[in-house]
């Protein structure tokens, strides 16, 4: 006979998850490899693209619209297991900042170990964001590196270089993302060299001549909708 004043724990098992923000206008297979690489490396439990409503450090061009967006990203990720797409910036229906976004994640997350994903683009600009060096002292962050980017730390402040871990050319990295304290892993395990921006001014004729750089089923969609002309 069970004792009737035993009590019973539930034990919840910390998951490894990682947010990917950006425009991804259009998703390529850059964004696509990044996942998968990450995902692996990483040993993540679900990878989140999150695409912006529109990006508040790139002010001088209006994107795609997010419903495009979105949409393209659903078709680019439906037959992966563990990679989906987020929809908490793009249903805000405004401009939002990471600083916002970040603390609203870990709030639907509050067991789990969560990354922000950037480029090295992203990282060469990060002392424009808003609260910069919060956000980077606060939250764990991965920065994938990419041809053309020099990963640079002299833009950045003491204290956040002190939180770097230089994981470039480092194929087992699970022990070393285990250490205690918010971190910003380096890794060049998703080295890709395709630009949205040169995929856009590919499609501006209506015709894509990069075609093994976009997913089928996203380049039909531009197709089908005229996007990018």
């Amino acid at each position: 006979m069970p004792d009737e004043f035993s009590t019973s724990t539930t034990v919840f098992e910390m998951k490894r998850i990682a947010y990917f923000g950006g425009t991804f206008d259009p998703v390529h297979n850059g964004h696509l490899t990044i996942a998968r690489e990450i995902v692996k490396l990483f040993e993540l439990d679900k990878f989140y693209f999150l695409p912006a409503y529109h990006a508040p450090h790139k002010p001088e061009r209006p994107p795609t619209s997010a419903f495009h967006r979105f949409a393209m990203l659903c078709l680019a990720t439906r037959s992966e297991a563990n990679i989906a797409v987020s929809t908490i910036e793009v249903e805000s229906g405004q401009r939002r900042y990471t600083i916002d976004t970040l603390p609203q994640l870990r709030n639907t997350h509050p067991l789990d170990k969560i990354y922000f994903v950037m480029g090295a683009d992203s990282w060469a600009e990060i002392t424009t964001w808003r609260e910069w060096e919060t956000l980077l002292l606060n939250f764990d962050h991965i920065v994938v590196t990419r041809p053309g980017y020099e990963i640079r730390l002299d833009h950045v402040t003491d204290a956040v270089r002190e939180r770097v871990v230089d994981l470039r050319e480092v194929d087992r990295i699970r022990s070393k993302t285990d250490i205690p304290g918010f971190r910003i892993y380096l890794t060049d395990a998703a080295f890709f060299d395709t630009s949205a921006t040169a995929l856009r001014d590919d499609l501006n004729d209506g015709h894509l001549e990069r075609d093994n750089e976009l997913p089928t089923e996203v380049a039909k969609y531009i197709e089908k909708y005229e996007l990018y002309r």
